[in-house]
């Protein structure tokens, strides 16, 4: 294909088995950026009959198939067979389960890119669909099928610092590119925006990712929590249910981008108390940096990696995650001191401005296409 200056440009295909066409990291900021560099992008997505999206040609497969084990057999050789059928110069793909496309399009003499979100042997181990005498024997031989595969590709981009320090040794071309706020995403004039007494949560509902804490903590407190996102399983969503005393908490469930700024425009603090597991204490979660970049406090996890970033910038509170009563005293802290709180808001907004945002992160990502040898 040729670009808008008659230029023969690369033609780039992403591909997830499990992420939406509109992901925010996949499409909204990887694929968006390359469209914007030049590149002639396409996307591989489930379920969906969308076929162009921010300049990104899509290509939806529809997963027919129950069960887990079923998706990853044979819905993943269907996305293999549409990749060899678009026949793009380089393949960038973001879901483990995809690993054996990626290594079938390597072994085509094809350029492949494996973009690895999160640390996926540590997660096995708080995955309740696996049988906790096998996590950690599971976890072992996924680790070591993860490291021989990752060094046949190109390239690996990886979304923490912490992933590509595990990577490194296995291949050089790793790539560390976080997933930092788009800078005018969320950015909020507060001097017109009405707050509500409300704290924020933003993302996936589970009790490892502090449901239970923050129902039984805003009890203790003169504000209202408002959750938007859906609940991981019916189980946790009947758990958290049943600890809900009062009506001070609302659940917005699936917003869209729109909301979700809006949401935060409203409320006072944004939480982000995950439980302290080991895949959640040197990550990086997106709903952090985007409180700051709404220019709100962080209630955030006393992890050492979040408490150095929310305490250099002075941007938030660290708490226990597993103490409802320190979080009740965080959250009742940002009401009582509204002048403060705006200072710590208006502080993690410089920080992002200045180093935590996708168009910093966007060039390295730029980087690693232009040092592809095609």
């Amino acid at each position: 294909m040729r670009n808008e200056n008659g230029e023969d440009c690369m033609k780039i295909c992403h591909l997830t088995s499990v992420h939406k066409y509109n992901d925010i990291r996949i499409t909204v900021k990887e694929c968006t950026t390359l469209v914007n560099a030049g590149y002639d992008v396409h996307l591989i997505a489930p379920n969906t009959r969308v076929k162009e999206f921010n300049g990104v040609t899509i290509h939806g497969l529809f997963n027919n198939y129950n069960g887990r084990l079923n998706r990853i057999k044979k819905f993943t050789k269907q996305i293999y067979q549409k990749a060899v059928e678009l026949d793009a110069d380089v393949y960038h793909f973001h879901d483990p389960e995809l690993i054996p496309v990626g290594l079938k399009l390597k072994r085509k003499g094809k350029n492949v890119i494996y973009d690895i979100h999160e640390d996926v042997p540590r997660q096995i181990m708080s995955k309740s669909w696996i049988p906790k005498p096998l996590r950690k024997s599971v976890s072992s031989v996924f680790e070591r099928y993860e490291n021989n595969s990752a060094k046949k590709f190109d390239a690996l981009i990886v979304a923490t610092p912490f992933i590509k320090k595990r990577f490194y040794n296995v291949n050089e071309n790793s790539v560390n590119v976080n997933n930092y706020p788009i800078l005018s995403e969320m950015h909020i004039d507060h001097s017109e925006t009405f707050k509500k007494r409300q704290i924020a949560y933003i993302g996936g509902i589970s009790k490892a990712r502090g449901s239970i804490t923050m129902a039984k903590a805003i009890n203790n407190t003169s504000a209202k929590l408002v959750l938007a996102g859906s609940f991981l399983t019916k189980t946790e969503e009947n758990e958290f249910y049943n600890h809900i005393t009062a009506n001070n908490i609302k659940h917005l469930g699936f917003i869209d981008r729109e909301e979700i700024k809006n949401t935060l425009s409203e409320s006072l603090a944004g939480l982000v108390i995950l439980e302290p597991k080991e895949n959640y204490l040197d990550s990086l979660p997106i709903k952090m940096f985007e409180y700051m970049s709404a220019s709100i406090p962080v209630i955030a996890s006393n992890f050492p990696l979040w408490k150095n970033i929310i305490e250099k910038n002075n941007c938030g509170i660290c708490v226990n995650p597993l103490n409802e009563d320190e979080i009740a005293e965080a959250i009742q802290w940002i009401i009582d001191n509204p002048k403060e709180a705006k200072k710590m808001g208006e502080n993690g907004r410089l920080a992002v401005e200045n180093y935590f945002n996708w168009e910093q992160e966007s060039i390295k990502l730029i980087g690693t296409y232009k040092d592809i040898d095609l």
